[in-house]
């Protein structure tokens, strides 16, 4: 399955993304991501492969995203029964925490203290994150455009022509994004209340990245400007 939405009858002929490897002999080692040590093995096997015969290897770790494709989607949209299976499913970290535990390599609290000690570095690095106030954009870039960038790594200014548009506009076209086009017509709840709260975004004359995207898309169209998205995700309307 690509990332949630492409169900493997529409993505291509074969059930593995690393069937391509096939075009170059490389070995292929489908290894179950929920065991951490085979994974670990596996590694090893596929790095001492490739230093000693100097030839491709590929690992495909068959796992699961247990929280969508980008932790901000809702998967039950379009996979409902996948995802039921996938809840039921223990997190790998319990399921290895507790096979260690009954193998007598670490107790509870050992565990538990770990557990603690990754959380206080994660929230003492968020919360320094917090202290930066210039982002170096030109750093994010693999080849850096000469002047492009100012000393403190914001753009220089470039002209374009004006592209905005008038509120009135905005408003409406943000009023289409958040309605539903046909009458007596059911829609899924959690879908009903993503519009619902787009439409009291446009109330609210504040806006976000999917509406904003609505608006870019719905301006061009209003001035007759033909648009085809194409995407694993633009039949299900995510963007």
């Amino acid at each position: 399955q690509i990332g949630f939405t492409t169900d493997p009858r529409m993505a291509r002929s074969s059930p593995y993304p690393t069937d391509v490897a096939r075009v170059v002999n490389a070995p292929i080692f489908h290894v179950n991501a929920d065991d951490p040590e085979a994974v670990v093995y596996v590694c090893n096997v596929a790095a001492e492969w490739r230093s000693t015969f100097h030839k491709d290897v590929v690992v495909d770790l068959v796992c699961y995203r247990r929280n969508g494709h980008n932790e901000m989607d809702e998967p039950m949209f379009t996979q409902p029964l996948m995802y039921k299976q996938i809840r039921k499913q223990k997190p790998v970290l319990q399921k290895y925490a507790e096979l260690l535990i009954s193998q007598g390599v670490v107790n509870q609290p050992e565990y538990e203290e770990e557990i603690a000690k990754y959380d206080k570095i994660c929230e003492e690095a968020h919360a320094r994150s917090k202290d930066e106030k210039i982002l170096h954009i030109k750093h994010w870039l693999d080849s850096p455009w000469p002047g492009f960038f100012t000393l403190d790594g914001q753009p220089r200014s470039m002209t374009c022509p004006s592209t905005g548009l008038n509120e009135e506009d905005l408003t409406h076209i943000g009023q289409v994004a958040s309605s539903v086009p046909v009458e007596d017509f059911t829609i899924h709840g959690g879908l009903s209340r993503i519009l619902k709260t787009r439409g009291e975004l446009v109330k609210n004359r504040t806006v976000d990245w999917a509406l904003a995207e609505y608006m870019a898309f719905g301006s061009l169209l209003k001035e007759g400007i033909h648009i085809r998205l194409s995407g694993q995700d633009v039949e299900r309307g995510t963007f």
